[in-house]
């Protein structure tokens, strides 16, 4: 594949080589031929095995659990390909760790998302390819263009082949006030209505108080959210509209955190599925029957094709 005198090249970190591995067999390519280890006191030892030189580099690794290690890798796999002369470099992050660190919530805190938008910038990326950042305003705390993918298409198709014209049935639900938007947008793909959780501490060790805005009685609900970490508001939300006399609860989540007591919770929980991304891997002793994973490869494939060819991403069709 080449449109203007330059190649492709795929490279994996440790973090995501099933998702690297997929989107270089998307674009027909063998993926770059790289070596990310340790030394024996801890530190992270890069190997670029083939020459980079005037080449378009797209390095794969999310910043997901290890966060520091990986974030470490992409940063030195970034600064080896710069130094060997790559033409570009692109980081593509299907999961970008510390976004949730993007304000001060209180006097002297850090905002450790822009601090990670620094490094990736300082360490000479080119640009960057992600999906779901915690808050879109995380793109303007890099210099570099970032390209923002979605990935709430790719579970609304899956939820609205699920369905099929028992659309009625449905009623998708934002487990959050903060979540209304996208669940909003989710059930506008899908045509179903649309519930609110409200959650409210009446005061301090009392436990919240949760208002359901809308109707989901009698109907099966569809939590929606952009990442699950300790699922518990998850949890608590299902079972808050199951309550209510809901039905059946279906979950989607574009970021499997799931850290913490998450596996544990999601087990117990009522909720009858839980599709999601895989843009954080789930280790195979984390994995249970509830879980449907979608791959992302293709849309990542995709972008790369429209970014290398000089083509809009944000005219993706997902």
């Amino acid at each position: 594949m080449i449109f203007h005198g330059k190649d492709i090249k795929i490279f994996a970190g440790n973090s995501n080589p099933t998702v690297a591995q997929g989107i270089a067999g998307c674009l027909g390519l063998p993926l770059g031929k790289s070596s990310c280890t340790t030394f024996s006191d801890g530190e992270i030892s890069v190997s670029l095995q083939e020459s980079v030189r005037g080449s378009e580099c797209f390095i794969v690794q999310s910043t997901s659990t290890p966060v520091n290690d990986n974030l470490m890798e992409l940063l030195i796999m970034i600064d080896a390909m710069k130094r060997a002369s790559a033409a570009s470099i692109t980081a593509v992050m299907p999961y970008f760790g510390y976004a949730r660190q993007d304000r001060k919530a209180k006097a002297r805190d850090p905002i450790s998302a822009k601090l990670c938008a620094d490094l990736i910038t300082a360490a000479g990326a080119d640009r960057v390819l992600t999906m779901d950042l915690h808050a879109n305003q995380i793109q303007g705390f890099f210099n570099i263009p970032v390209d923002h993918l979605v990935g709430a298409p790719m579970l609304a198709n899956h939820m609205k082949k699920k369905i099929g014209k028992n659309f009625d049935d449905y009623v998708v639900v934002s487990p959050d006030l903060g979540s209304v938007t996208r669940a909003r947008n989710f059930a506008a793909k899908i045509g179903c209505p649309i519930a609110i959780i409200d959650k409210r501490r009446q005061k301090a060790n009392v436990s919240e108080v949760m208002n359901i805005i809308g109707d989901v009685e009698g109907k099966k609900a569809i939590l929606v959210d952009d990442m699950i970490d300790t699922a518990g508001t998850l949890c608590n939300a299902a079972k808050a509209i199951m309550d209510k006399g809901c039905q059946e609860v279906y979950a989607c989540a574009t970021h499997a955190v799931l850290s913490g007591p998450a596996i544990e919770r999601i087990k117990n929980s009522v909720i009858k599925e839980l599709i999601l991304l895989d843009t954080v891997p789930i280790p195979e002793e984390n994995m249970l029957d509830k879980f449907t994973i979608l791959p992302v490869a293709s849309v990542f494939a995709e972008a790369i094709e429209r970014i290398y060819a000089d083509k809009p991403v944000s005219t993706m069709a997902l």
